[in-house]
Formats: structure tokens, sequence, C-alpha cells
């Protein structure tokens, strides 16, 4: 049987980031993963150019039940850490909108960049191991692989959610934690397209690949003001991926398709320098053309001149553009979410040292736990924040 002083379960963000600094502070690390290859999820993000954080990360651009969990381990290591190790090794990036950063070249920059810290940490990485039991004494955690024995007094769990499938999520860090009696929250699809009941569905099939800026309000008062997408299954793009976190089934969003725009001003100016202008082609100087015809077809858009448009019809145009109620059907669910929402209970957990409080020797990191980011490099942070602090504890 093969000792270690640390095993790591997970060769995603956070766990790659925690063996290698745990290993670089003298420890003698495993790090074990399912997959061929390491950072699966990592060559997917950002399209491929993987928005690895934020410039503007703070606790409120996270979703947990105990909010203040996040606190610390972001305090310890920021953003800045982050793209400073990016710039050792000559890492080219750029900001998107909204404070998101993207490598110039491609995601596999950051992934080569984590096996080499690995590696300068002499971590030992076995891909291809399936865990097949995990067991606990005074000595620590024994760990049956497919073909192995492993042993180590301190485990670290960084198996991820249950998003993108295919990438090889599975409930294993969901199942560890119930096994050693931590409290696992109810988990759901987060940063995720909406799907719409199939009469709008049917309705709205034209105007798929249509991009509009937006402002989308949840029920409980969120707002994300970005682009909003249709798809040939309902609604995504930016806004909506955001929004859905803090969406519950049944409940309706409120959307502005004019955000840029007083529209009630606008009409009006337009009325009196073209009032035989039709209503359609003048709010397709403010909307995408197939969205205007769209909507007129349904009857939302009358089809008359501006100087037809009595002030009543205007007032309910404005309100039906400006306050879009739409009851989404659901969500496209994990096979296309970028997060899991819930997990791990944080109050199970030491916000220092993401140790179980009550399990000596058991961590936790990354996406495994309750806390969620926002869309835009948070919670490639939140993997960097929360493994950095893991691995102090780990060499402490």
């Amino acid at each position: 049987m093969e000792k270690f002083d640390a095993i790591v379960i997970g060769a995603g963000a956070a766990g790659m980031f925690c063996a290698a600094q745990a290993g670089q502070a003298g420890q003698r690390v495993l790090l074990l993963d399912n997959g061929k290859k390491p950072g699966r999820k990592i060559l997917m993000s950002g399209g491929g150019r993987c928005n690895f954080t934020n410039l503007y990360v703070e606790p409120a651009a996270y979703l947990s039940q105990n909010p203040h969990f996040c606190k610390s381990a972001l305090a310890r290591y920021t953003q800045w850490d982050f793209i400073d190790l990016v710039g050792k090794y000559g890492i080219a990036w750029h900001e998107k909108t909204l404070g998101q950063l993207f490598c110039d070249d491609s995601a596999e920059q950051i992934v080569n960049m984590l096996v080499a810290e690995c590696e300068k940490g002499q971590v030992a990485l076995r891909l291809r191991s399936e865990v097949l039991s995990v067991a606990r004494d005074d000595d620590g955690y024994t760990l049956q692989l497919n073909g192995a024995t492993v042993a180590a007094p301190k485990l670290v769990i960084a198996s991820g959610g249950l998003s993108m499938p295919g990438l090889g999520a599975s409930p294993f860090g969901y199942k560890v934690a119930e096994q050693f009696g931590l409290k696992v929250l109810p988990t759901r699809a987060g940063l995720v397209p909406f799907t719409l009941h199939k009469p709008m569905l049917e309705q709205f099939q034209t105007l798929s690949g249509v991009s509009v800026p937006s402002v989308i309000t949840a029920e409980n008062g969120v707002v994300f003001k970005e682009n909003l997408l249709f798809t040939h299954r309902g609604l995504s793009g930016p806004a909506v991926l955001q929004i859905s976190s803090y969406w519950q089934p049944g409940e309706f969003v409120t959307i502005n398709l004019l955000p840029e725009c007083d529209l009630d001003a606008f009409l009006n100016d337009q009325r009196q320098t073209h009032p035989n202008q039709s209503l359609k082609n003048t709010l397709a100087m403010q909307l995408p053309k197939r969205l205007v015809e769209c909507l007129q077809l349904l009857g939302q858009i009358p089809d008359v001149a501006l100087k037809q448009l009595n002030s009543r019809e205007q007032a309910t145009l404005v309100e039906m553009l400006t306050h879009w109620r739409v009851q989404p059907n659901g969500t496209e669910g994990y096979r296309t979410a970028e997060v899991t929402l819930g997990g791990v209970d944080t109050r199970e957990l030491s916000s220092r040292t993401m140790e179980a409080r009550n399990v000596p020797g058991l961590y936790f990191i990354g996406e495994v736990m309750d806390v969620t980011g926002w869309l835009g490099g948070y919670n490639f942070q939140w993997a960097w924040s929360s493994a950095w602090a893991c691995a102090q504890a780990l060499a402490e």
C-alpha cells in the first residue's frame, strides 16, 4: 500500500491548484482523476479560451446558504494573485466585458500551467483512477482504487458538481460527504439556459440566433444587465445564464428588451419627424428586425403608421417591450449547465481551511460545496481561492 501526506480527488481547477500548492510546500501529494486527461472542464470553458478570473471578484457575486463563508478564502488568495501566476507563465490575456479575463490563445495554456505547477511540487498525478471505496481510521484515509490501495492522513475532495456529465461530472463528492455524516444541500443546475413552454417556443422558432441587450429581473429582485439570446430550445445568453441561478421553477422573469432607450420619448420624437413611417420600421431602428416582425405576427405590435398609434396602444407597447414577463418551462439541466448550485453544506466546514469541522483530515474545495459564483470567471476564482486556503492547511 502506497502512503502519501495528502490525497486529492479530482484533477480539475481546484484539485490541480491545491495539489500543486501543497506539493510545493513540501507535502507528498497524490492527485487522482477518473478521466483520460486533467482539466477537462477548463479546456471547454470560455469557448476554449478559459475565463480564468474576474477583475471585480467580491463575496456579493457568490450564492450560498452561508453567504459569509467565501469571504476568508477570497480575501487571502485574490484574483490579483492568480493574475500574477498567469503572468509568470507568459500567458497573454485580455479583458472582455465586465472584468472577465480570457486567455488570448487557448484554455490549454491554463491546464499546462497547472500541470507544470504540479510537476514543480512533485505531485503524483494518476489518471483513469476510479475510487471504489474510502475508509477512515486513526491513521487517516485508505482508498481502494481500480488496481491499487493508497492511504494518507489527509483527503481533499475536489470532484466538482453535477454539471456537464459528458466531462466526467458525478455525485462522488456528495456521497463521500454523506458517508462521513456531512449535510449535503439539494443541488440544481446553475448558469443554464431556459426552456420555454411549447406554444411560446413555437412562436419564437424563427428567432433562433437573435441576440439583444437586455435587463432581466428575477422575482426576488435580482437584476442582470447583459445580452439575451433566442435559441431553438428557449432563451440563453449571459443575462439568462446569470438569472437562472436565482430562478425557481414556476416563477416569472421580467425582461426589458430596450434598456438603453426611452421608448416613449423615442416614439414621440419619431412621430413628430416621420408621422407616416410604420411602427414596425420605427421599432426596427432599436430592435432586431426579425424580433419586430415576429412580435407583429403575434399581434403584440400593431400594424400601423406612427400617426395612427394612440396613447393607450403606445403605453401598452412600451410596457410589453420593457416589462416582458416570461415564465420559463424549466432549464436545460446539468447537460449544459456551467455550474451546480447547492452541494456540501459549508456550515460543516472551516472557512479558513476547508476542513470538515467534525471529520479531521477531510477537506472539500471548489464546486462540490455550496458556493456558486456568477458567470464571468467567478467560479474559477473560487476554485483557486478555496484550493489555496486548503493547501496552506495541508502544509501547516
